[in-house]
């Protein structure tokens, strides 16, 4: 005896539809909670970057108006002194700054990782600190510091019948902003490289120690090559912020006393063509051909670690 299946309804089909509504209303909430950054997003930063990309290609004169000229803007920048000057200052800044960065929070990191008492929580507190502070804050407040004529370091030096160094003058500049960007950042970095040391398995040092490791050797061939990954994101942040150094130069320049001209930086060049000089289409493809730098150091970057599996390789 057969029977038609056909003439039978399906019970499934109800259940379908009220899986298929429940996910939609499900998917309607969660893009009910997207939406408002969504919309900030949108607004704030992709919105003025096409526009920014549109000003850049073309060109306003006073005689002759606004012309389209494609790529002239970034032909022009990429021939410029001044924009190359900052692209090399830059790239020499961070070549001393990431490492110093690195050794200061790295070497934090693992001694609060050995240390567990209180005072080494109430000192990643210190430590983090400085990143809490703004950065305009933190560079008026270095500027006081440095102050020849009023800092508290000429008032010491001058106690002792000496000339303080002078951290805002043309020879010293490099090691003054030095000192502000590794004191402000350093504790983030050693927030997330102590993060990464808590996610060991503290087995591998008790087994260490049976085998007769000491502690240098523990944090060399064990701590540091598993917090790899870490380190690797912090030289990525490390690299494409300071290709972007702006705000401490941007802060210090009215108290350097000419140390800090308008285009120290490529980001500080741009802000000049665009807002001192109104030149906003030769500012905007400044600002696209220093994202186009970064982008290809950063590259550069990833491809060497991931080509030797690990930088410390």
């Amino acid at each position: 005896m057969t029977v038609d299946t056909a003439a039978q309804p399906d019970v499934a089909a109800p259940r379908r539809h009220h899986r298929r509504r429940r996910v939609n209303k499900q998917n309607r909430v969660g893009w009910a909670f997207v939406a408002p950054f969504a919309i900030v997003f949108i607004a704030l930063l992709v919105l003025p970057l096409f526009y920014a990309l549109y000003l850049s290609l073309f060109q306003t004169r006073l005689i002759g108006g606004t012309n389209f000229v494609l790529f002239d803007n970034y032909i022009k920048a990429f021939t410029d002194e001044n924009f190359l000057d900052g692209i090399w200052f830059v790239i020499a800044f961070s070549a001393v700054l990431i490492p110093l960065q690195m050794i200061v929070s790295l070497g934090v990191a693992l001694i609060l990782d050995a240390v567990v008492t209180r005072f080494a929580r109430f000192s990643r507190l210190m430590i983090f600190l400085p990143y809490a502070i703004p950065a305009v804050i933190g560079a008026l407040m270095w500027g006081f510091l440095y102050s020849k004529s009023f800092g508290p370091m000429a008032e010491i030096f001058g106690a002792f019948g000496m000339a303080g160094p002078d951290f805002l003058s043309r020879e010293l500049i490099f090691f003054g902003l030095l000192n502000i960007v590794t004191w402000q950042w350093a504790g983030y970095y050693m927030i997330i490289i102590y993060a990464a040391l808590q996610g060991i398995d503290p087995t591998l040092y008790e087994a260490a120690r049976i085998d007769g490791a000491s502690g240098w050797q523990i944090n060399l061939r064990i701590k540091i090559p598993l917090i790899a990954p870490a380190l690797v994101l912090i030289l990525v942040f490390a690299l494409i912020g300071t290709l972007q150094f702006f705000n401490e130069p941007q802060i210090l320049r009215y108290l350097a006393s000419g140390a800090i001209p308008s285009d120290f930086t490529p980001n500080m060049y741009a802000y000049q063509q665009a807002f001192a000089l109104a030149n906003y289409n030769y500012g905007s493809a400044i600002s696209f051909a220093l994202g186009a730098v970064v982008f290809v150091c950063v590259y550069i970057f990833m491809f060497i670690t991931r080509k030797r599996g690990s930088f410390l390789a």
